[in-house]
């Protein structure tokens, strides 16, 4: 090997090591994406299934019971409103604390009224 080219080699060793090393930190970071990616799906589809729930049981509660309830309401990490937009119409909006302006699920029923015998 001649003199001028002796460091030639370490140069395109350490070259070659920079590359890999930066395409592993991308690799890695690409991963870890996924992963968080994975576990924010999961979380929220989690959030979905509770909201889902608890709409559902508030569907099923009779007239009596949601005129009771009208307006917010805090339900866990949840607040459920209430209306009655018309006498025999009830909509019922769930919204996540941590982001009161959102209404995550919605749903009008309804329900009829009551005819009270003379």
């Amino acid at each position: 090997m001649r003199a001028d080219n002796r460091g030639i080699a370490l140069l395109e060793v350490l070259a070659a090591v920079a590359i890999l090393g930066v395409a592993g930190i991308a690799l890695v970071e690409l991963v870890a994406g996924g992963t968080r990616a994975v576990a924010t799906a999961r979380a929220r589809e989690q959030e979905l299934g509770d909201e889902d729930r608890l709409l559902a049981a508030y569907t099923l509660l009779r007239r009596e019971d949601l005129d009771r309830r009208l307006g917010d309401r805090e339900v866990g990490p949840y607040v459920v409103n209430v209306q009655r937009p018309e006498r025999t119409l009830y909509r019922i909006a769930i919204r996540r604390k941590e982001a009161p302006q959102v209404e995550e699920l919605v749903t009008v029923v309804y329900r009829a009224e009551v005819r009270r015998a003379p």
